[in-house]
Order: structure tokens, then sequence, then C-alpha cells
């Protein structure tokens, strides 16, 4: 069960926070009717104050906002924070909150990026309101026009109704939202669709990548922050760098804010360059953007693509089809692999022994977290 594709839709690639970051402030800013967002990474700080006064202006304009967030990644948004937006009229709610219940419930996180201004424009990526993506951070977004917005609508309205969420925001505020939505078409007809994953109960994500890198004929290129690999994925990217389909890997370089997780994926560097793949570690900063290009399909969102992405959290990502979007993602790959440091596998092979031990402690530590979930 996958999102359904849909035409005529309008994509536009922002890179860097000093493009997403100016264009979602400004769409909030033009706000007539209604701002839907969903964060999993939310701390008090600059950009906080900043959204925090937008969205109150919004709601004195009689905008209604609907501020969905991960109760566990917005533990460091302060309880002044919050009084202000429940103060300023903000519909609040909370996404499974803490608990001594069930303790494998609590591993269960909404890491989802979501913003929708009056249901026509949107925007996802890997981006949080944290003051690490203003300028110390590399992320990426998209700008989301046209009929596919109305899935992204309709994803958050499931989740703001959920049994998992709590909080005092009314759940049909939104649903009124998504039920009044139609299927509106856009003359530039770019075709795209919404696909998500929940954990171990759905993995569409998961499911269309694999089915992506199984049939790619040109290129397979892939950036994500924390590189821990399936051994289902990394068979088919062995696979396909052996039929002769260009591989390539952005990763993070030095510079990562959970350096343990890089050790544990580093551990499968040496056979996937001994099969051809290239690995590029990025180097200007901590490259925290979640984007994938297979011949002329493209994947932004919040998906890793690692164990916890695939079988723990809720993740959501905008898939476009379309050879103008590909070429511009193609350009942006490129732009960050001349910035990279490039691993050969001869290099590799003569490491020295501490890197090796990181390796075999942290892979080990991860192996022991996947047995026991």
């Amino acid at each position: 069960m996958h999102g359904v594709w849909r035409e005529g839709n309008r994509f536009e690639l922002l890179a860097e926070s000093s493009r997403f970051l100016p264009a979602i402030f400004t769409a909030i800013e033009g706000a007539r009717r209604s701002i839907l967002i969903e964060l999993y990474l939310v701390e008090s700080g600059r950009l906080a104050t900043a959204l925090i006064e937008a969205l109150e202006q919004a709601r004195q304009r009689g905008v209604s906002v609907a501020l969905l967030l991960d109760a566990y990644g917005a533990m460091g948004l302060s309880s002044d924070d919050r009084r202000r937006l429940e103060s300023a009229g903000v519909a609040l709610r909370w996404f499974n909150p803490l608990g001594l219940r069930s303790l494998a419930r609590n591993l269960t996180r909404n890491h989802r990026k979501l913003v929708v201004i009056d249901g026509r424009e949107a925007f996802t990526g890997g981006f949080g309101v944290f003051d690490e993506f203003l300028s110390a951070w590399y992320e990426i977004a998209v700008r989301i026009e046209g009929p596919v917005v109305a899935d992204w609508v309709r994803l958050f309205s499931r989740l703001w109704d959920s049994p998992m969420t709590r909080g005092e925001g009314d759940p049909a505020l939104v649903r009124q939202l998504a039920l009044s939505l139609g299927q509106r078409e856009d003359y530039r007809g770019m075709r795209g669709r919404v696909v998500w994953g929940q954990g171990y109960r759905y993995q569409a994500i998961r499911h269309s990548l694999h089915a992506r890198v199984s049939s790619a004929q040109r290129r397979i290129w892939l950036c994500t922050p924390y590189f821990i690999p399936t051994l289902s994925l990394r068979i088919r990217l062995l696979r396909a760098a052996r039929r002769g389909v260009d591989v390539r890997l952005l990763l993070p370089g030095r510079d990562h804010d959970h350096p343990g997780v890089r050790y544990a994926g580093q551990r499968f560097y040496k056979r996937l360059l001994r099969a051809g793949v290239r690995i590029f570690e990025f180097q200007p900063a901590f490259i925290h953007a979640k984007f994938t290009l297979v011949d002329q399909w493209s994947s932004i969102g919040s998906c890793n693509f690692d164990h916890w992405s695939l079988h723990w959290n809720l993740e959501a990502n905008q898939e476009v089809e379309d050879a103008r979007f590909a070429a511009e993602v193609a350009a942006l790959f490129e732009r960050n692999f001349t910035a990279s440091r490039e691993i050969s596998h001869e290099e590799w092979v003569r490491r020295p022994r501490w890197q090796r031990f990181k390796e075999w402690l942290f892979g080990s530590v991860d192996a022991w977290l996947t047995r026991l979930r």
C-alpha cells in the first residue's frame, strides 16, 4: 500500500536553510485560513521564538493554527514557550507522551516534518525548530503545490485525530479542512505522491525505495545523515553496483551529532566499496538532509533509511517523478559531492586499528539494539 501518484503538481527544491526558512516564514505570514505544522525536533531558542511570534501574528489575523509535536522530540521547548502558544490560541497537540505502562511504546516517535499553508502550499524535508538549523547543520526542503498537498493534509489529520495524540486542540479542526480539499489540477504538470511509514505496521517508504533500487538503470544517489542500512537495502545496493549502476552515498564526515552512529555505519564501507559503491563524506558541516535520486525518481523527506526510522518511527517523504526536478536534485548532489571527501577502497583497507575498533564497538551496540527490537 503506497500513496497515490498525482499529476499536475509543482515542486521547488530549497537547498539550505538560507532558502527554505525564509520561504516557510513568508508562507506563514501570508496565511489567510489555516496553518498546519508537524515536527519532531523542537527546542527553545532564536528559531523557536521567531516561529512563535509568526504564529501569534497569524492567530491575530484570525488564521487557524494546528501544531502537532512529538512529545519526546519537543522536550526542549520551554514551559514559557508552550504557554505563549496556548495563550495565542494555537491548537497544540502532542504525539505519544512518554509513560511507564509500556516502555516499548515510548520508542515509537513521530519523526515527520511538515508545514501546510491554507491547504494549498506545503513544505517537507528534514528540518526542525532547533537553532542548529540556522547555520550549523546542512539541510534541504521542498515546496509543494498542487493536488498532492491534499494528501499531506489527510496524513496530518489522521495523526492529529489519533489515540496516540494528546492535547487541547480540537480534532475536528483539521478533519474539516481535510474533507474540504478537492483534487485541484495544476498546469505545470509534475508527478508526485506522498509515501509514509509507521514502524512495523506500515513500511511503504522502505518498499518504495527497495523497488526503485532494484530496478535502477543508471544511477542511485542517496544522502542520509544516519547510515545504518538494513541487510535488505545493502544487498540491493551491492547488486545494483555490480550490474553497472552508478551507486553513490553522500554521508556525514567527522562533524556529526551522534558519532557512534557514524562508526556503526562505517562497518559496511569495505564491502560496499569493493562492489563499486562510491562513498562521499561531506566536509563543510553536519549534513542532516535526507534525499534520494534513482534515475529520474526523487524522494525528499524525514526518513533516514536506518533501523530506527524504518522499524520505530512515523516518517513521510515526498516522491517526485519528473525529469526537470531530477536534474535539480542531481545538480545538488554534484555540488555536495564536490564539497565531500571520497573514500577509496584502497584507503579504507589501510585504516588504523583504532578506527576498526570503533566500528566494531558501535556496530556491536547497533546489532544488540536490533536484536532487542
